[in-house]
């Protein structure tokens, strides 16, 4: 998969990329990472690609005769991108966005914008807007960064298993369970004990349990009608003996886990 940076600072794309996973999938020529800089198509001495707004105000703004060419060229070399400009009038990045990127099959130019944001002419030439969240950056090389790095890991080859990237936090629409490696003691700790059983049935229960109460806990909006229902409310009559116990006790711990708050 490829991706292109319309940047003004290329050299920011290409030291994140130069390391870690990305890095990794650049050698195995998993992943290929470009940049355009819009200030090569500049015509003065100074390469300028922005300037005031119309009808004043605070800031600058960019100007749309080099992004524009970028973005061109970018079409150029590749042609069946999709064109995503980073920006917080976008859609918010969420992991069901990842996943539909990644389902895409496509290749992805990222236009990063600066200053007080871009001539309002040049979504013409963009796909979608997209955002990453309610705050504000200094540019949108982070952003797409993060959009990248996302996506990466469901191309097959770049995680060692991509399960991985299945199972993480948001893949399954919880937050992720808790995780541990050796020493099964470090300083009193210990690692639960149904992780060391190796019975998979118990370890897989415990671990949608612990889903769950994280979730319930930190994000529960992440959470559907039918979860909340069961965790906060009546049982169904009709329920298994086992399931029955597993919601009881995962109440119970979250009870525990407000309590100790």
């Amino acid at each position: 998969m490829k991706f292109l940076f319309v940047t003004l600072f290329p050299e920011q794309i290409e030291e994140a990329a130069s390391h870690s996973i990305i890095a990794r999938a650049k050698a195995k020529s998993l992943v290929e990472v470009s940049c355009i800089n819009p200030r090569d198509f500049t015509h003065d001495v100074h390469r300028t690609v922005d300037d005031t707004p119309f009808g004043g105000g605070a800031g600058m703004v960019l100007k749309p005769e080099p992004l524009v060419a970028a973005i061109r060229l970018a079409k150029e070399k590749l042609p069946n991108a999709r064109v995503i400009a980073m920006c917080p009038g976008g859609r918010t990045l969420k992991q069901s966005i990842v996943e539909e990127y990644a389902n895409l099959g496509q290749d992805f130019i990222f236009v990063c914008g600066h200053y007080e944001g871009f001539d309002e002419r040049i979504f013409n030439w963009v796909d979608e807007k997209l955002s990453i969240g309610d705050y504000v950056l200094t540019g949108g090389e982070m952003p797409a960064l993060i959009v990248m790095d996302a996506i990466a890991r469901f191309i097959p080859g770049v995680l060692g298993k991509l399960q991985s990237a299945e199972e993480d936090s948001f893949s399954t629409g919880l937050l992720e369970y808790p995780q541990y490696t050796k020493p099964a003691v470090f300083e009193g700790l210990e690692v639960p004990e149904v992780l060391r059983s190796g019975n998979h049935a118990l370890i897989a229960a415990w671990r949608l349990k612990e889903s769950l109460k994280a979730t319930y806990l930190l994000r529960p909006d992440l959470l559907s009608k039918e979860q909340l229902t069961l965790i906060e409310g009546k049982l169904p009559q009709k329920m298994k003996k086992s399931e029955r116990k597993f919601y009881e006790e995962l109440r119970a711990e979250i009870a525990e886990a407000k309590e100790n708050k």
